[in-house]
């Protein structure tokens, strides 16, 4: 393979770490945003990308013969964002590695699975990659509420397999860069499950201040999230998908980083430990 590769959310946890481990294997590298001259990363080169605007979508392609692309964060409407990436792919016949999210093919009315189906019958290879939440979670959705000392969201009492972004990324890798993955789906875990109550316990053991948890329902957790600047269709879709996990349905593990990667992905417990200071407030 010596084309190039278009990452669109490279600005992202999974996007920057996926452009470093791409870079460290030598691959010639673009990285798809917004803001292009606001972007510099040793190795690789940045180019314009806006999901708005689809017809960005064509020059950055050029020269280009595999793709990474994942929804933006804080955004729903997946389809009417991701499917023009679709349809740019399989005009220019480029691989199109996708992530989505864990659970999705459940039900084809789910947004994230109707860009899967699109991509399945669009002719060009691909991999899709289902994450389960993220262990970064932690710092970013719901960092606030662990710096107040309590994490707050719908889950009850139900179990995770929090995966690692970066573990996220080096499967992206794989999937970019040999093709016997082509053609097949992975649901991308940890290496257990925890529930928000065992993340809390994590978290304060490794800080030394105490971290509760208290289960909310939609109507608190809703507006809290968008008080921390999450648009209100986002925060309802991140209410809707909490019910999976207070059913017990994201509390599976699979092989499948080890799979893609040769390597076991990273515990939460490790994730916590490594980023501590990040969960003490100032």
């Amino acid at each position: 393979m010596s084309k190039e590769i278009l990452v669109i959310g490279g600005t992202g946890n999974v996007g920057e770490a996926l452009v470093q481990e791409l870079v460290a294997k030598g691959e010639t590298v673009r990285i798809g945003t917004r803001r292009p001259e606001k972007v510099s990363v040793a190795g690789a080169k940045a180019v314009l990308v806006d999901l708005d605007r689809p017809e960005t979508l064509g020059p950055a392609l050029e020269g280009v013969d595999r793709l990474f692309v994942l929804a933006p964060a804080g955004e729903a409407d997946h389809v009417r964002l991701l499917a023009p990436v679709v349809d740019a792919a399989a005009e220019r016949q480029v691989k199109v590695v996708l992530q989505t999210a864990i659970g999705v093919e459940a039900d084809d009315n789910i947004p994230f699975r109707q860009v899967e189906l699109r991509l399945e019958k669009s002719g060009v290879p691909y991999v899709i990659l289902r994450p389960n939440w993220f262990s970064d979670n932690f710092e970013s959705y719901w960092g606030h509420d662990v710096l107040a000392g309590e994490i707050r969201v719908p889950a009850g009492e139900g179990k995770s397999s929090f995966i690692d972004s970066r573990d996220i990324a080096a499967a992206a890798a794989a999937a970019l860069t040999t093709d016997k993955f082509d053609g097949q789906a992975f649901a991308l875990t940890g290496p257990e499950a925890l529930s928000y109550g065992e993340a809390a316990e994590l978290i304060s053991k490794a800080t030394g201040r105490t971290v509760g948890y208290r289960s909310v329902d939609d109507s608190e957790f809703v507006p809290a999230i968008v008080s921390a600047g999450l648009s209100p269709d986002y925060a309802q879709m991140l209410a809707a998908i909490f019910y999976p996990v207070r059913e017990g349905w994201t509390a599976a593990t699979t092989d499948a980083v080890e799979k893609l990667t040769g390597k076991k992905p990273r515990t939460l417990a490790a994730y916590i430990s490594e980023n501590a200071a990040k969960f003490i407030p100032a």
